[in-house]
């Protein structure tokens, strides 16, 4: 039970793989940082692909990043506006301060790129002296705001710009009395 508090310690690339998966449509796909393998003559010697199960619906992948979308929209991501990335795009993000301030995190999600950040030090005696300074919207937000203006000002990337969530088939989120269909509208 003491994992959901955060007490062990998780690594960007795990964290990038889990959160992938919401924008995924609930596949979760292995992170790979090898594609293929070529010689000199462009001959491929070996092709790797990551590997992919459905771990969750779609329904319930969109669902979470409606939610995290609130993040940006007007909780503790939405000085994410300053960058310029979020105007036109849909932005899903969850920030994270661990113990003592020692970490700070911040996970975005675009429709084509699931980006984190992580700021701390490796040893635990390293730590800010206040949540003010040691949050992961202060410290590990602007390095991703930042990083996403050059993703989106990079002609050669534009198969990561700026995009609304793909939104499954027939979706309808179920807030209880309230339920929003496919088009946004209330019922």
């Amino acid at each position: 039970p003491s994992l959901a508090l955060g007490i062990s310690d998780v690594s960007v690339h795990e964290m990038v793989g889990a959160y992938s998966t919401f924008a995924n449509e609930g596949h979760h796909i292995d992170p790979i940082t090898i594609l293929k393998i070529e010689d000199r003559f462009g001959n491929v010697l070996q092709e790797f692909h990551p590997k992919s199960n459905q771990e969750i619906s779609a329904d319930m992948a969109y669902n979470m990043l409606y939610l995290m979308r609130g993040a940006v929209e007007g909780g503790t991501s939405s000085s994410l506006a300053r960058f310029g990335v979020t105007e036109g795009n849909e932005i899903a993000a969850k920030t994270g301060t661990t113990q003592n301030h020692s970490d700070g995190w911040f996970m975005g999600i675009t429709q084509n790129l699931v980006t984190g950040v992580w700021v701390g030090g490796e040893d635990r005696s390293i730590h800010f002296r206040t949540i003010a300074l040691g949050q992961g919207a202060r410290m590990a937000l602007p390095a991703w705001g930042l990083y996403m203006q050059k993703v989106y000002s990079d002609s050669d990337l534009s198969d990561f710009g700026k995009a609304p969530f793909k939104k499954p088939e027939n979706y309808v989120l179920d807030c209880g009395a309230v339920h929003i269909d496919s088009a946004d509208t209330y019922v």
